[in-house]
């Protein structure tokens, strides 16, 4: 069916877009020409085939509209008497494109107006009626022929008069009895008058007893109140409806498909109004006020602060009064400075004495370092990246038994830095931020070259000791150490500290890429001491089993509520955690209450809604990787998706998607709707497409992010979405990470900004949330193996004379692509309100992300199984490397170990596609396998 409509409101006219799909539509667009009193909007839905052309017409020729949510006009631009807005449809089911003109609706006040005044005349003309009457009564002028009114109006006043003559009679009755002496009133009635009927008798009535006139005015008067009244609310309910005033709705309806419109999912409610909805509940001031409450002090995991904030976490959940609250403690091994013995650092001579000691901050350090002392040159190995370690070696650099210096960033975890370093032979390892990756001037919000970043080393996430189960059974499961934890010592230095170090060191210069903005010191890389001293470093910590507690709140689906949308957030924080801990919190707390505030208006959710507080992520997102693995057999059937909340707000300028492809559809869609929080007028997609593509929203996930477990070891989709700026916020991981200095970034923009992060959640979630079939993109994969398979044919002749054939991975990622395209063609021709259907589309959605999770490794010993997000010799990104060392070093390729890796590859897409197929005997594998 196709219908357009359109209402005026008090705010900035939007439309909704071309939909191409079976249930209702969504994305409003502005419609350029109108004023920001008026909204209009058209809806497209139950139609088949799925290809469906919208567009709107001024004056019969098209318009194209701008993208952006709200947009405010000149009064001049309203369109001027003679102008035509029309909406046009073109689907194949039509002979002839459907155009519907556009008629403006009249306004609320308009409406309250005509139903005064047509109850006011109304009223007055009965309250006339009974003054004339009565008027008349007192002249004598009473019969029916003078006056045509009186028989309308005399059924209902004789009754009322026959009960007065009745109660007087019995009050003289009763008086009788008391002795006193009263006259009784009764009616004489002639024969005359008995022929006469009713309205004679009414008539004698008024003229033997002109005394009656008094009570006959007042119940005129009592129903000329209740006239105007009845007529006032009938009107009132006549106009107060929905009122489409479009010729579509007078005219013609044109179905497309024959079907009604969906009500399913929410309670009558269409996208765009739940969009409208959303917007008006979201408030900037309590973000605002949560980061502070959250950043007052530093909160670690098992601190007291930690406790009250989980308490009250807890609390604020509860009195949102949602349909289910709770919380799930365990156990889990964490690393913590000792206080007995202090990490530490110095230079000792070549006898081994120690010659200086470097004073460092007690409590930095590097959660999941191992324990102990390293001694030996030093290197310095810019950001530790597999490339840099790779230039140390071609030029004969050797970092073995050596101390291993490197930059904080380029786009490297700590885990990964000091893992590489570990790698190639090093003893220790020590990171600092460079003034030219983090600012470090004060004046300009800089880091202080005296503070230091910290950050765990665990190449992994979840508890460490219990890698691939869940740590709620310590007492009865000996522990087992993850692969992921180093075996040399690690520790953060400040900027002083290097440069202390690096001005020291002699050797070869390092390439100008390399070179940092540290005062004083020439780009050398050791490993060398110019005075032939060394450095001694030591690092004291120890584990503590800490009692974790991650809280949930949930809002039951109506349809699936067995399906789940969770949005999460860390929690804790070493520091404060303005950005680490307090945007993220904040903003699952505010959109927690808005959801549940729209569920009381009226939203019902087709699928569940999960808020989760996570504890302990500054160790490697312990709580939530535990909780992860405690469901696991269960998580690909009932989590649709997930969003992580983590650091989402750095600045206001950038946005950056972490992202599993499957969501890169429903995140295009969304960033069309919310306005940029820094370019008013503007919608986060007109900017990104100014400042060079939306394309560059859209990155791969990686190690450290909120969202990185719950693709790469529960294959579930996942998305972390953050704002930056173009110069880095440097006070993440440190002691500095304070509101007052996150407001000074942002111009005090916090709130706003807080908020157009979760608005755009908030539209994800509500397609997710609304929608019949989910919106993923599950033909996505194939494009990326397809790139891989490019890489592989480059090298075609050269593998085939090694033995190794590439036609198998070829056929894999052609039966998965047919599978998918198979699957959407399916999806776009169905019944979508079919529930059946739609369930069983849905299930099949929801496990392509699984899919890809390889079943032929550990999940205790490889953790992230999936074949394209993980991390092992089973993934895609260690197949490609292993594959360019044909060109690049042919003496290190190992045949062999190609063989398994290109058959893990291969199997694991294959069996993506068997699964998407269906049932076994929709399969059709034509393969013929030869000796």
């Amino acid at each position: 069916m196709v219908r357009t409509r359109s209402q005026q409101k008090d705010e900035a006219i939007t439309a909704a877009p071309p939909f191409t799909g079976g249930t209702p539509p969504s994305s409003p667009q502005t419609l350029p020409g109108l004023t920001d009193v008026w909204q209009t909007s058209r809806d497209v839905y139950n139609f088949y085939p799925k290809q469906i052309s919208v567009s709107w017409l001024k004056n019969g020729q098209e318009v194209s509209p701008d993208i952006a949510p709200t947009v405010e006009f000149a009064n001049a631009d309203t369109p001027r008497s003679g102008e035509k807005i029309s909406c046009m449809v073109e689907h194949s089911s039509l002979e002839q494109p459907l155009v519907t003109d556009w008629v403006p609706c009249m306004s609320e006040s308009k409406k309250l107006m005509i139903v005064g005044a047509f109850g006011l005349i109304l009223g007055l003309v009965f309250f006339l009626a009974g003054v004339i009457y009565t008027r008349m009564c007192s002249r004598g002028e009473t019969s029916s022929a003078s006056f045509p009114l009186l028989p309308w109006l005399s059924f209902s006043l004789e009754a009322s008069l026959m009960s007065v003559h009745h109660s007087v009679s019995d009050d003289d009755e009763e008086e009788e009895v008391g002795g006193a002496q009263r006259a009784e009133l009764r009616l004489a009635i002639s024969e005359d008058e008995e022929e006469a009927g009713p309205f004679s008798d009414l008539t004698a009535l008024v003229m033997r007893y002109r005394h009656g006139y008094r009570r006959c005015c007042v119940l005129l008067c009592v129903g000329g109140v209740i006239v105007f009244t009845a007529a006032f609310l009938l009107a009132y309910g006549i106009f107060s409806g929905r009122y489409h005033c479009s010729q579509a709705e007078q005219g013609h309806e044109q179905q497309l498909g024959g079907a009604k419109p969906p009500s399913e999912g929410g309670a009558g409610l269409y996208l765009g109004e739940l969009r409208l909805m959303m917007r008006k509940l979201l408030q900037d001031e309590d973000i605002h006020n949560t980061v502070s409450r959250v950043s007052r002090a530093a909160h670690p995991p098992g601190s007291l602060e930690g406790t009250a904030l989980a308490s009250e976490i807890l609390q604020r959940f509860r009195e949102l009064q949602m349909d289910h609250t709770w919380t799930e403690s365990l156990y889990a091994t964490l690393q913590f400075p000792d206080r007995f013995q202090r990490s530490s650092l110095s230079l000792v001579d070549s006898a081994g004495r120690v010659s200086e000691e470097i004073p460092l901050n007690p409590s930095d350090y590097c959660p999941y370092s191992a324990t102990g002392n390293a001694t030996g040159g030093v290197v310095y190995a810019n950001y530790g990246r597999p490339e840099d370690f790779k230039w140390l070696k071609r030029e004969d650099v050797s970092v073995a038994g050596c101390v291993v210096v490197m930059r904080v960033g380029g786009g490297v975890s700590f885990a990964e830095k000091v893992w590489l370093a570990e790698k190639n032979g090093a003893s220790g390892a020590l990171i600092y931020p460079d003034p030219a990756d983090v600012p470090q001037d004060p004046r300009r919000l800089g880091l202080n070259t005296h503070t230091a970043v910290s950050e765990h080393v665990h190449l992994g996430s979840g508890d460490p000791f219990t890698p691939g189960f869940p740590s709620f059974n310590h007492t009865q499961f000996p522990p087992i150490q993850s692969s992921g934890l180093p075996l040399i010592p690690a520790l953060p230095i400040t900027a002083t500290v290097a440069a202390k170090l690096l001005s020291q060191l002699a050797g070869l210069s390092c390439p100008r890429p390399w070179q940092g903005r540290l005062p004083y010191v020439r780009c050398v890389v050791g490993p060398e001491f110019s005075n032939g001293r060394r450095v001694q470093m030591s690092v004291q910590n120890v584990m503590k089993p800490i009692l974790l507690n991650n809280i949930f709140s949930s809002l039951e689906g109506r349809v699936e509520p067995d399906q789940y949308i969770i949005l999460g957030a860390q929690r804790d924080s070493l520091g404060p955690g303005a950005v680490k801990s307090g945007v993220g919190t904040a903003i699952l707390l505010e959109l927690a209450r808005t959801f549940s505030a729209m569920v009381k208006k009226g939203f019902s959710p087709r699928r569940s809604l999960l808020f989760v507080s996570w504890d302990a992520g500054d160790f490697g997102n312990v709580g939530a990787t535990e909780w992860l693995e405690g469901y696991l057999s269960m998580l690909h059937l009932k989590a649709v998706a997930y969003f992580s909340l983590d650091q989402a707000v750095m600045g206001d300028e950038v946005l950056s998607a972490y992202t599993s492809p499957l969501l890169v559809d429903l995140l295009d869609a969304a960033i069309r709707q919310v306005e940029h929080p820094k370019h008013a007028g503007q919608s986060i997609y007109s900017q990104a497409e100014r400042d060079g593509g939306s394309w560059r929203i859209m990155k791969p996930l990686y190690l450290n992010s909120g969202a990185f477990s719950f693709t790469a070891f529960a294959g579930v989709p996942a998305m972390e979405l953050r704002f930056t700026e173009e110069r880095a916020y440097p006070f993440v991981n440190t002691p500095l990470d304070s509101v007052s200095r996150l407001q000074e970034v942002l111009g005090g923009r916090l709130g706003v900004t807080g908020r157009s992060l979760g608005e755009l959640v908030g539209e994800m979630v509500l397609r997710l949330a609304h929608d019949h079939i989910l919106p993923l993109r599950i033909t996505s994969y194939a494009q990326t193996v397809l790139q891989f398979s490019a890489q592989l044919n480059k090298h075609s002749a050269e593998l085939q004379s090694r033995g190794l054939s590439p036609q198998w991975v070829f056929s894999a990622r052609g039966d998965y692509s047919r599978a998918a395209e198979t699957l959407q063609r399916a999806i776009d021709y169905s019944d979508l309100h079919e529930p059946t259907i739609t369930r069983f589309y849905n299930t099949r959605i929801m496990k392509v992300e699984y899919y890809f999770l390889s079943q032929y490794v550990s999940a205790v010993e490889t953790p992230f199984r999936h074949v394209i997000h993980g991390r092992g010799n089973h993934t895609l990104s260690a197949l490609t490397e292993h594959l360019g060392l044909l060109t690049s070093d042919p003496g290190r390729f190992d045949e062999s170990s190609f063989r398994r890796q290109l058959a893990l590859f291969t199997w694991t897409l294959q069996g993506a596609a068997n699964a998407l197929n269906g049932d076994v005997w929709s399969i059709h594998n034509m393969h013929r396998f030869t000796h």
